[in-house]
């Protein structure tokens, strides 16, 4: 074997990607992810101390907000040279031991910088976006993205879908905004901490109070419903699985990494909307009435266009590697 291939990884490129990792977007900004490295190994593992209890009993959300950190870190990876070979859920016996990523020595990737730029550029926006319209091409295309990463990922374009997935989104909201526990735990994550939660800052502006798209991806509760409903313009991905379970939950999030960072080189806006699929009633709605049975939604997404010009935001805090990254 030649030196090449058994080089030690540098502790500085180690610590490069797991930052990458950690710009993944995750349900509230819960950031319910852990790694361990050792040697040129990086396990990831949810950590459970971070699901929320109330609207993610299963877990469902923790692991695909697990799977967009493993997508990018296979990114920020291989864009460093060092590209990893994954296998998922590599012990039974450890369920929240979700992916190991052996990475070796190579060649960095073609366009590796812009690569980059985009994993830090990604963010989560919640204002509504323009009466652009986002062509139906473009929205199948950011769905065959995500299905290049082992996800079900399906473009609603018919209008007769749209209409369903409203009235269901709508209609979650509606429940959730009805369970007081589902409410405050939200809420709890408001201000939170300077390394985790939302921040108001991250939701102040006019743009914003009039009409913040209603999301459980780094956001925050809201029960006015003015303003909510799906937009003519927008583009509608939902990310499905054959089973409702572990495996199709981490390929979801790495199928939505995918599409977000393509989204995010296009221009285009991604925002989530988990509430339709954590509520058990619309959820399974959802799959009869809009997928008429293809498969188990597991995260509606939105996709549309900002406005030029619009101010940023306050990006939302990443905890410190020291809390998320455990070393030999």
């Amino acid at each position: 074997m030649s030196r090449t291939r058994t080089r030690t990884l540098p502790l500085a490129v180690l610590h490069r990607i797991v930052e990458g990792a950690t710009r993944a977007p995750s349900v509230h900004n819960t950031q319910p992810w852990r790694w361990r490295a050792t040697d040129r190994t990086l396990d990831l593992l949810a950590d459970p101390r971070r699901r929320l209890a109330a609207t993610d009993p299963a877990g469902r959300n923790m692991v695909i907000s697990c799977g967009a950190a493993l997508h990018h870190a296979q990114v920020v990876a291989t864009a460093l040279g060092w590209p990893p070979v994954v296998t998922r859920h590599p012990d039974p016996d450890r369920p929240d031991l979700l992916a190991r990523l052996v990475l070796a020595p190579g060649v960095p990737a073609p366009g590796g910088s812009e690569l980059l730029d985009t994993v830090e550029q990604r963010c989560t926006d919640r204002r509504r976006f323009t009466s652009w319209p986002v062509p139906d091409e473009r929205v199948q295309r950011l769905a065959a993205v995500a299905g290049e990463w082992g996800t079900t990922a399906v473009a609603l374009t018919d209008t007769s879908q749209r209409f369903r997935a409203e009235r269901l989104i709508l209609e979650a909201a509606d429940r959730q905004a009805r369970r007081p526990a589902a409410v405050a735990e939200q809420r709890d994550w408001l201000d939170r901490s300077a390394v985790d939660g939302v921040p108001t800052g991250a939701l102040t502006g006019s743009e914003v109070a009039a009409g913040a798209h209603r999301t459980r991806f780094e956001d925050v509760p809201d029960t006015d419903l003015e303003g909510q409903d799906v937009q003519l313009a927008d583009g509608l991905v939902v990310l499905c699985g054959r089973d409702d379970d572990r495996a199709s939950w981490l390929r979801a999030g790495e199928g939505l990494s995918a599409m977000w960072l393509a989204a995010t080189a296009g221009g285009l806006s991604v925002v989530p909307l988990s509430q339709v699929v954590e509520d058990e009633t619309t959820r399974a709605s959802f799959r009869t009435q809009v997928l008429a049975g293809l498969g188990h939604p597991l995260l509606l997404t939105r996709v549309g266009w900002q406005a030029i010009g619009r101010s940023d935001l306050v990006r939302t805090p990443r905890r410190p590697l020291a809390e998320v990254l455990e070393l030999p």
